[in-house]
């Protein structure tokens, strides 16, 4: 595959000596962080001179870079890419993903790639063409030249792309990803199909497979509290709202996150402890959600099937001692070894809420809230 020539530079002052090496006349300095919408957020930037490469190096190194993905707060720039300029006349799209509906992998192609693709998606979605890979055939040359046409790549061009097309698809194939895009896919002036710039997403139940990927992971672009969380088996993902949810089931938890918006306040994560939450895996999760200063109030939800309400309960109960909890705690508990489990939160002598329904749970911790 066609790709263009580019150096990592883990500091701004190694960019002008990457872009010497380089050679050329053009260069652009890309941040790399683990978001999409870099160039819309000043991310990406052309230089025309060494001058220029330096300034925007020393711009863009350290900046908080806001994009559509990254939510207000931004991510902080710690890594760059000087990469060779490029004879752009045209920009495509095309990405290879899961396709659960019908279980097949989806290649999608269109002829407006680059920085407003979402938007194409969203008003004009006849500009996206679709093929569907059975995954014991392989994409077919039939498939790849559907997509090629339909983009309209020139003639002169179309094996370039079709060669790239089928490349991709062994590419999302032989990592386990769940996507793998190109964008912009680029017809150079001299006819040439180069792939500019691109995108994985992979399967983490794969990821066993493919320590060459893990070991590629960066720590500085994910949330330290998802992190934490991963060390004790938790699922855990921060949100802007003050209520922290405690459940067991990710389907649960989704359902409790919903009732909470029902009843008018707002989620501060998604928190599933899984079926074999230990009074340590519960403790954790509780700190976890504290360290948040948004956090104005627990609701606690569980339904006892595999987990037994008073291993939770005795948890809630030493992690509530321990962390010396001082927001209001609500906790509804339904199934295995119930009456058990409410009876160590009665006789714990915390000031815990207990709740009998879902609709109550949310009621009451909302109101706690307030």
């Amino acid at each position: 595959m066609n790709v263009p020539r580019g150096v990592f530079c883990p500091t701004a002052d190694d960019a002008v000596a990457a872009a010497q090496s380089l050679g050329g006349n053009v260069w652009v300095v890309k941040a790399q962080i683990h978001a999409g919408g870099r160039g819309k957020g000043g991310g990406v930037k052309v230089a025309k001179s060494l001058d220029e490469v330096k300034q925007y190096a020393h711009q863009i190194m350290g900046m908080q870079l806001v994009t559509h993905q990254t939510g207000p707060q931004g991510q902080k720039v710690r890594r760059l890419l000087i990469e060779e300029g490029a004879d752009i006349k045209k920009e495509y799209y095309v990405a290879a993903l899961t396709d659960r509906a019908t279980q097949k992998v989806a290649m999608m192609a269109s002829s407006e790639g680059g920085m407003d693709i979402e938007e194409v998606a969203h008003k004009t979605p006849e500009k996206i063409i679709k093929v569907f890979v059975d995954p014991l055939v392989g994409l077919t040359d039939a498939q790849a030249k559907e997509l090629a046409v339909g983009i309209g790549v020139p003639e002169a061009s179309q094996a370039q792309a079709i060669d790239t097309f089928k490349k991709l698809y062994t590419c999302y194939m032989e990592t386990d990803a769940s996507l793998a895009e190109i964008n912009p896919l680029i017809l150079e002036g001299n006819g040439n199909i180069k792939a500019l710039d691109a995108k994985f997403n992979f399967d983490s139940n794969a990821l066993f497979r493919h320590p060459e990927i893990v070991a590629m992971r960066d720590l500085d672009e994910e949330d330290p509290d998802e992190i934490e969380a991963s060390k004790y088996d938790l699922a855990y993902i921060s949100l802007d709202g003050n209520i922290g949810c405690l459940v067991n089931g990710a389907g649960l938890a989704m359902a409790t996150m919903d009732t909470i918006k029902l009843f008018g306040a707002e989620p501060a994560n998604f928190l599933d402890v899984g079926g074999g939450a230990t009074t340590e895996k519960v403790t954790e999760a509780f700190k976890i959600m504290l360290k948040n200063p948004k956090v104005k109030g627990i609701l606690v939800n569980i339904f006892g099937g595999i987990m037994r309400c008073d291993t939770i309960a005795t948890g809630v109960v030493a992690a509530a001692k321990e962390v010396k909890l001082s927001v209001p705690l609500v906790v509804r508990m339904k199934g295995t070894n119930e009456e058990l489990g409410k009876k160590i939160l009665a006789e714990s002598g915390l000031p815990i809420i207990s709740a009998d329904s879902m609709a109550e749970a949310a009621t009451k911790i909302v109101a706690a809230v307030k």
